[in-house]
């Protein structure tokens, strides 16, 4: 096969092998969108990906992999296989296949360090009466890794009266203490549905 030829074909296989990435990682980026751009409206629109995320990143994994397996293998000229000298653009080096490989990592790691994009809340200490404080457990629909939790931590933090937060992800909940003298199961609600995810259920202990 001609050299030219494998290399569109390696091509190929990387900007396949970026796509597949950035498809994996696209329902925890868009809560980032969503924060960037105020548009929470987008958070949990491609939320329908996650469950297929594992092979989106075995077929990344595999692209990419065929493509450094394209670039190491000797090519074949005139009928001999041997080592080529002629001078490559820079597309077609190994040390771009390599900045593409890192890029490709960090977009399959991004839901593990998404988080960073958010800002650190701590809890402020207040006095309350015991009687005014209420627990709710709010199952939420649409939240799939660390970037919907934080999502949601930073919509609900705005409210008064929180004495405590947890949002998981992998239960599909939220956890909340509060005072409700300063604010209410609806505001929480509320403040939960502009995050972008809906709620399926409320508990209140």
């Amino acid at each position: 096969m001609p050299i030219k030829s494998e290399v569109k074909k390696s091509n190929k296989f990387i900007g396949a092998g970026v796509l597949t990435a950035i498809a994996a990682s696209f329902c925890c980026i868009t809560p980032i969108l969503a924060l960037m751009t105020g548009s929470s409206g987008i958070v949990s629109i491609f939320s329908w990906i996650d469950p297929f995320r594992p092979y989106l990143i075995g077929i990344t994994v595999l692209l990419i992999g065929f493509a450094w397996y394209q670039k190491l293998r000797p090519q074949k000229k005139d009928g001999c296989i041997c080592d080529t000298t002629e001078k490559q653009k820079f597309i077609q080096t190994k040390s771009f296949l390599g900045i593409i490989t890192v890029v490709t990592a960090l977009l399959l790691a991004f839901p593990h360090y998404s988080k960073i994009f958010y800002p650190e809340y701590q809890s402020k200490l207040i006095k309350v009466d015991k009687a005014s404080t209420r627990e709710v457990n709010l199952k939420i629909k649409g939240m799939t890794c660390e970037a919907c939790e934080e999502h949601v931590k930073h919509e609900v933090y705005k409210l008064t009266g929180l004495l405590t937060l947890s949002v998981s992800y992998t239960n599909k909940n939220a956890l909340i203490t509060f005072d409700t003298t300063k604010t209410s199961i609806k505001e929480i609600e509320k403040a939960v549905e502009k995050a972008g995810y809906k709620i399926t259920e409320t508990k209140l202990k």
